[in-house]
C-alpha cells in the first residue's frame, strides 16, 4: 500500500514537474515569434470532419487556381495572397480584413492542434515578418497566391522552404 502511494506521488510530482518546465519553457520564448500552437499536417492524419462552410470556402477556393498573381488585387481577374482569402471568404458570406496581418490579428487560433481544410496559414517570408497567407485544403497541401508572374496554385506543405516559414494557423470559421 506504501509503495503504491509513493509511485502515485511520484508520478503527480513529474506531471507537475513537466507542467512547470513547459511553462517555463514558454516564458523563455523570444518574443518575435508568433502564439500558435505546433500544428499536425501529416497526410495520415485520420481526416477531421469538415463542416459544410469550410468545405464551400475549399471548393470557392480550388475554382481560383490559375487566376494571375496581382500585387494588391482581390478578383478574379488577379490576387495577392491576402485578396484571395479575402475574396473566397466572402464569396460564402463572411468578410474579413484586407491585409495579412490584420487577417492574423483578428482570426481565432483554432483550439486544435491540427489542420482542418478551411483554416489560414501564415508565413514569414522576410526573416520574422508575416508577409504570407493561404488556404489549407487538406492532406498537406494550400491554396495560395505565391508571387509576382505566377498563378494561384496549390502548394505542399511537405516543401521544405514553406515548413521553415509558417508560423502557425488562424480561422474565421
Amino acid at each position: 500500500m506504501q509503495q503504491r502511494l509513493t509511485q502515485r506521488r511520484t508520478a503527480f510530482l513529474c506531471a507537475l514537474a513537466g507542467a512547470g518546465l513547459s511553462v517555463l519553457v514558454g516564458a523563455c520564448a523570444a518574443p518575435h515569434r508568433h502564439d500558435t500552437l505546433p500544428l499536425q499536417t501529416r497526410q495520415d492524419l485520420p481526416p477531421a470532419p469538415v463542416s459544410r462552410a469550410r468545405a464551400d470556402l475549399i471548393r470557392v477556393t480550388a475554382r481560383q487556381i490559375g487566376a494571375p498573381y496581382r500585387f494588391g488585387g482581390n478578383t478574379r481577374r488577379g490576387f495577392d495572397c491576402s485578396g484571395l482569402v479575402q475574396f473566397v471568404h466572402r464569396q460564402v458570406g463572411i468578410g474579413i480584413p484586407r491585409t495579412a496581418e490584420e487577417q492574423w490579428s483578428q482570426a481565432r487560433i483554432p483550439r486544435r492542434r491540427h489542420l482542418v481544410p478551411g483554416d489560414l496559414l501564415f508565413f514569414a517570408i522576410d526573416g520574422d515578418k508575416l508577409r504570407h497567407v493561404g488556404i489549407y485544403e487538406g492532406g498537406g497541401v494550400f491554396i495560395h497566391a505565391p508571387s509576382s508572374g505566377k498563378q494561384v496554385s496549390r502548394a505542399s506543405l511537405d516543401n521544405p522552404y514553406w515548413q521553415r516559414r509558417m508560423i502557425g494557423a488562424r480561422t474565421f470559421l
